[in-house]
């Protein structure tokens, strides 16, 4: 009797552990950051805006601790604001600098190594307002992702969502519009500096199906244990923007981001969908249907204010995998204590939709 105690037990384990490792890639839930570069804007700018947009000012209240020490908590979800700037030096000394300063406040230390100054992507939130960034290059943020990928080389795939800034701001500096061209260097960028041994790419879901929707349709998403130490990027834009990227990157073909085309179109496969109160039978839907869905727990500080989870309940029974806040830690700007994480203080789990015990 004792032996065949042993014996089950024994199976259990080694089914169980067959259970993990069969897993996919659309089968877990992870929590991660919302402009997750983003460092501590100077009081001084959070106190100007406070007097010439109130809402604007208390949306910035909130900061990150570096990439790579989000990604050492378990975090597996970035999101990485990009603004074009092939000849380098068009954001340097932002115009904040001035308003700091008549402030009478300190010139923060935001530029240490010249950055601004190099051709390539800048990599910031607001042009000369919210400037201050652990990696002012999108080079050096993908080099760090690099170096802590492969001292980490079993981490579970981060999912990267990437925004193309160029919206004009009244009193800043113009920027540079995301044409097809420039669209297409963030692609180089990210072969260049991340290198393509380290993605998950269009190319790699679509395999021998038509087109990527088929094939996310069909759940060709790869084994999770087959693409451990890899990062997914997805372009988050708007129509136009993703269709110039398309023009380039036609059927996402030699493509590395993934794009948030709708249901029904050949390029479909991941979804961003940031309303989980709202959507959170629509976003369930497309989770069974083999769609990866990326939405919000919070934004703007609202829920961490008046410790609101409700969205982030809402977010984790939809089943969308990707679930995005501000606040993996309690915020330091006010007194809150709404911090985001899976029971047992964990940032990733098997998806509760997909993947029953």
């Amino acid at each position: 009797m004792k032996n065949l105690f042993f014996y089950n037990l024994s199976f259990l384990c080694l089914f169980l552990s067959l259970q993990v490792s069969a897993q996919k890639l659309n089968e877990i839930q992870v929590i991660g950051s919302h402009n997750s570069y983003k460092s501590q804007m100077a009081p001084e700018l959070l106190e100007y805006l406070s007097k010439v947009n109130p809402s604007a000012s208390q949306s910035l209240e909130y900061a990150h601790i570096p990439m790579e020490s989000q990604l050492d908590l378990g975090l597996r979800n970035l999101e990485l604001d990009v603004f074009h700037d092939p000849q380098g030096g068009r954001y340097s000394n932002p115009k904040g600098l001035e308003i700091i300063q008549s402030a009478g406040g300190k010139i923060p230390n935001y530029d240490p190594t010249d950055a601004l100054s190099k051709p390539g992507l800048k990599l910031f939130h607001i042009q000369d307002l919210d400037f201050q960034s652990h990696y002012l290059l999108f080079a050096d943020a993908l080099k760090a992702l690099r170096s802590w990928s492969e001292s980490n080389p079993d981490h579970s795939p981060v999912f990267i969502l990437i925004n193309a800034k160029d919206g004009n701001i009244p009193g800043t500096r113009p920027v540079l519009p995301f044409t097809a061209a420039a669209l297409d260097s963030i692609d180089l960028e990210i072969r260049t500096h991340l290198g393509m041994e380290h993605l998950i790419t269009p190319d790699d879901i679509r395999g021998n199906y038509k087109d990527l929707e088929s094939a996310v349709l069909a759940g060709n998403w790869p084994l999770l244990e087959d693409v451990r130490g890899k990062f997914l990027f997805v372009l988050d834009e708007n129509e136009e923007k993703i269709d110039r990227y398309l023009s380039a990157k036609p059927g996402l073909e030699n493509a590395v981001l993934f794009v948030k085309k709708k249901e029904g179109n050949p390029t479909a496969g991941f979804r961003i969908i940031n309303n989980a109160e709202k959507d959170e039978a629509y976003i369930r839907d497309l989770v069974k249907k083999g769609y990866i869905i990326r939405t919000r727990a919070d934004s703007d500080t609202k829920q961490a204010r008046t410790n609101d989870y409700s969205t982030f309940e809402k977010a984790k029974a939809s089943g969308a995998q990707v679930i995005s806040t501000d606040y993996y830690q309690p915020s330091s700007f006010f007194k809150s204590d709404y911090k985001v994480n899976f029971d047992g203080n964990v940032y990733e789990r098997p998806n509760p939709v997909l993947v029953k015990n």
